[in-house]
């Protein structure tokens, strides 16, 4: 009787013993954090392409039309590529470097092209929206001529994808020259406007 009361109450100590050394074993899970996404970074080097138009006013001192090549008052196509970088200075500004090349075609059959460098400042709006205002210097060339031309303006981008912006620009145009006999009543400091619109890849 005494053998099998203390089997007895070694079995219940063991079982007891099992159950504390169980009890320490649970281990208290947390729940995985949340992913959120860091947001559009506009910084780095970004390249793409620009389609649009030129708008030659009535007067313009470059000869042969101004900016554009077809006369004043007149529309040219224009289309080209652009590669930049961007840096951010102070959050939410940003600072840049930009150079675009673009062809101008016409209902005259002529062809001419457009070199700028220009210096950007912007503001981030949002993580997805850019406004900013540019200019800078440049030449356009036709016929193995060529004529020197600053540009001021701005535009707003818009991220669509990690990588991928869109953008709407307007630069006013303006040539070092001065109007030319028979061109008009004087030179502007505006003789045309380049509005495009461009899709750029950031990487």
């Amino acid at each position: 009787m005494f053998v099998r009361s203390l089997t007895l109450g070694v079995a219940a100590a063991a079982l007891l013993s099992s159950g504390a050394m169980a009890a320490d074993l649970f281990i208290p899970t947390t729940p995985a954090p949340i992913y959120e996404s860091a947001g559009f970074s506009w910084d780095g080097l970004y390249a793409g392409v620009e389609a649009g138009g030129i708008f030659d006013g009535n007067t313009a001192g470059a000869a042969g039309g101004g900016i554009g090549f077809n006369g004043f008052g007149t529309t040219n196509g224009v289309i080209g590529g652009i590669v930049g970088v961007n840096f951010t200075v102070a959050d939410p500004i940003i600072i840049g470097l930009e150079l675009q090349g673009d062809y101008q075609f016409g209902n005259a059959g002529t062809e001419a092209g457009l070199f700028l460098a220009l210096a950007r400042v912007g503001a981030v709006v949002t993580d997805q929206v850019l406004v900013y205002a540019a200019g800078g210097v440049g030449v356009t060339s036709q016929n193995a001529a060529s004529t020197g031309v600053y540009a001021l303006g701005g535009g707003v981008e818009f991220a669509v994808t990690d990588n991928v912006s869109i953008r709407g620009e307007v630069l006013g145009l303006g040539d070092f020259g001065n109007a030319a006999p028979g061109q008009g009543a004087g030179d502007q400091f505006f003789d045309s406007a380049k509005a495009t619109v461009g899709v750029f890849y950031h990487f």
